[in-house]
C-alpha cells in the first residue's frame, strides 16, 4: 500500500468531495509525535494518535468531522489544538484535560516503516469518564470511528467501548486496531477484545503487520474470513506496499494493487487509509444506521472503488514525512 508528489505539509481543508450531509466523530488519544527531523540526529514534533490522524485526514477530504479527546492546555495540548482546527477538526466536544498530553517517540527504518515508544502513564488520553461522553453522538453524527490504544488502556477504554455499543443505534461503527504492542499487553488478551468490538462494527481495518501480532501463524485471508464472520458489514486488511485485501459480508472479495511512491516513512499511513475509506463511504451515502442494508449489499465495483481511493490516499502519506493526510484535491488530481 505504501510504495507521490513532492513532500510537504498539505495546506489545511482543501476541495471538498461531494456535499453529502452529516457528521463522522472520531473518538481516541490525540498526542504528540517526536518524528525524525531532516537533519539527522533531530526531531521535531508533530501532532498524531492514530484517532486525531483519521479525524484530520477526513477533514482535509471534505468531511464534517467531530473530535472526541481529551486534549491538555500544557505547550503540547495547545499545539494539538492549533494543528486540528487549522485543518477544520471539530474541536466543540473536546474534554479539557488537566493532564498532560502524551507523547510517542518515532523511530524511521530503512524501509520507512515506524516503530513507536510511548510517554503515557497518567496522561490526558486514557482518562474518560462517562459523562464526558454524554452528548458525544448529539446531532447529525452518521459515523463514529475508534481504534488503537484509547480501546485498550484503562480506565477510559472500557468508557469508549461502551460509547461504541450504544453507536450502533444511529451511526455507523467504524474500527481499527492499529496495534501497539508495547502497551497492549498479551496478544491473546487483546485479541479477545478485538473480537468483542467486531460484534459492534460495521467498518473494520486491519494491517497485517497488525495481524502478524494478534494472530501468529495465521494468514489474511483466513482471518478476513473468520472477522466477516463475527458482524462487520466490511473488513479491508492492508498489506503495505503489495495492497489491500478486502470482503464484504454479502460475499464480496477484493484484492486490489499497492500504489507505488518513494516512501519517506509509513507514519499516518493507515490511520490515511481509514479515513479515506469512510470519507468514499460518506460520499456515497453509506454511513448512519439508515444506510446500514445498503452498506452490506455494497456492489463490487463499488467496493473496489473504496479500497483503491483509500489505498491511493495512504500511499501519498507515505510519500511525506509524518502524519501528513493529503486533501480531496490532491486526491482527485492523482486520480485524475
Amino acid at each position: 500500500m505504501c510504495r507521490v508528489g513532492a513532500s510537504g505539509a498539505a495546506p489545511a481543508g482543501g476541495g471538498v468531495i461531494g456535499h453529502h450531509g452529516g457528521v463522522v466523530a472520531v473518538a481516541g488519544e490525540a498526542l504528540v509525535d517526536m518524528v525524525p527531523a531532516p537533519v539527522a540526529g533531530y526531531f521535531e514534533l508533530a501532532p498524531g494518535g492514530s484517532p486525531a490522524n483519521v479525524a484530520l485526514g477526513l477533514s482535509r477530504l471534505g468531511v464534517p468531522t467531530r473530535l472526541l479527546a481529551r486534549i491538555a492546555h500544557d505547550m503540547l495540548g495547545v499545539r494539538i489544538r492549533e494543528h486540528l482546527a487549522g485543518n477544520g477538526v471539530g474541536l466543540e466536544h473536546v474534554v479539557d484535560a488537566e493532564e498532560q498530553t502524551s507523547l510517542a517517540m518515532v523511530s524511521v527504518g530503512a524501509d520507512g516503516g515506524a516503530t513507536y515508544d510511548f510517554r503515557v502513564d497518567g496522561t490526558a488520553d486514557w482518562q474518560w469518564t462517562p459523562d464526558e461522553l454524554a452528548g458525544a453522538l448529539d446531532g447529525p453524527v452518521v459515523a463514529l470511528h475508534s481504534g488503537s490504544l484509547a480501546l485498550t488502556t484503562p480506565p477510559g477504554a472500557a468508557v469508549l467501548r461502551e460509547l461504541m455499543s450504544r453507536a450502533t443505534v444511529t451511526a455507523t461503527v467504524s474500527y481499527d486496531p492499529n496495534c501497539r504492542p508495547m502497551l497492549m499487553g498479551e496478544p491473546a488478551d487483546v485479541l479477545v477484545g478485538v473480537h468483542d468490538l467486531l460484534a459492534v462494527a460495521d467498518v473494520v481495518k486491519v494491517s497485517a503487520e497488525d495481524l502478524e501480532w494478534l494472530c501468529p501463524g495465521t494468514s489474511p485471508e483466513a482471518v478476513l474470513e473468520d472477522w466477516l464472520g463475527r458482524g462487520p458489514a466490511i473488513v479491508a486488511v492492508t498489506l503495505g506496499g503489495d495492497g489491500v485485501l478486502g470482503g464484504t459480508s454479502a460475499g464480496v472479495r477484493s484484492r486490489r494493487p499497492g500504489v507505488p511512491v518513494e516512501v519517506i516513512d509509513t507514519v499516518g499511513a493507515g490511520d490515511t487509509f481509514s479515513a479515506a475509506l469512510l470519507a468514499g463511504l460518506h460520499r456515497r451515502d453509506l454511513l448512519g444506521a439508515d444506510a446500514r442494508p445498503a452498506l452490506r449489499a455494497v456492489a463490487e465495483d463499488t467496493f473496489d472503488a473504496l479500497l483503491d481511493e483509500a489505498t491511493l490516499a495512504a500511499a501519498i502519506t507515505c510519500s511525506r514525512r509524518g502524519a501528513d493526510p493529503p486533501t480531496a484535491d490532491e486526491l482527485a488530481a492523482r486520480q485524475s
